[in-house]
């Protein structure tokens, strides 16, 4: 595994005048976990330039690990992505006023990816450390997802990289744009994803055990 570690967020979008993906990013950035030295960098939050600034900092970069973060509005917690799906059906415009609707992400692509993170166990490492977390199987449609499935789809190439997607919680401050979810505290993110970010590094395979829904 190569010794940096990527981690993305996305500006502001949909009328916030803030985002947690970003500020966790920007935190982390130059940070060491286990002697791998993190990247933080932040993507437009458009359609159109996204998944190629992402590449651009792959090719930059040569991480071994890529943690790529969105904000979840109405997520309670830290949210692991499991699957990236080949869909965009954009609910809102982006921020650059395009809202697709049901059309790939990739053509010619499968119909999903899985994460190729150890999700299970850092969501087991993240409730033993007292930080509120979820495996999600369900990334949405919009930017996030298209990211998430750009993301693993590059990294087919890689096999020895690790990556996958978190959604992570509105901060306090945007409590009243986004009632539905539950706010977590900016510090509380930063060190929720320093130790995913370890024990990424620290496992050659996912922990097995559940972390499957009924709905």
């Amino acid at each position: 595994m190569k010794d940096r570690i990527l981690v993305t967020g996305f500006e502001p979008f949909g009328g916030d005048r803030l985002n947690p993906s970003r500020e966790v990013a920007r935190q982390l950035d130059g940070r060491r976990v286990a002697g791998h030295v993190i990247v933080g960098r932040c993507l437009p939050c458009t359609f159109g330039a996204a998944p190629a600034t992402l590449e651009a900092l792959l090719d930059e970069v040569q991480p071994g690990v890529v943690i790529a973060l969105g904000l979840g509005g109405r997520r309670s917690a830290v949210s692991i992505e499991r699957i990236a799906v080949n869909l965009i059906d954009a609910r809102i415009a982006d921020n650059a006023g395009e809202q697709p609707i049901d059309v790939p992400v990739v053509d010619g692509a499968p119909a999903a990816y899985f994460a190729s993170l150890p999700v299970k166990a850092m969501h087991a490492g993240l409730r033993e450390a007292g930080i509120a977390s979820e495996v999600s199987h369900s990334a949405g449609t919009f930017v996030c997802n298209q990211v998430f499935f750009a993301l693993m789809h590059r990294l087919r190439a890689w096999p020895q990289a690790k990556g996958g997607f978190i959604h992570l919680p509105p901060l306090p401050e945007q409590a009243a744009a986004h009632p539905a979810g539950r706010p977590m505290a900016l510090e509380k993110q930063v060190q929720a994803i320093e130790l995913a970010i370890g024990i990424t590094l620290a496992r050659a395979a996912d922990a097995r055990v559940t972390a499957g829904t009924l709905d």
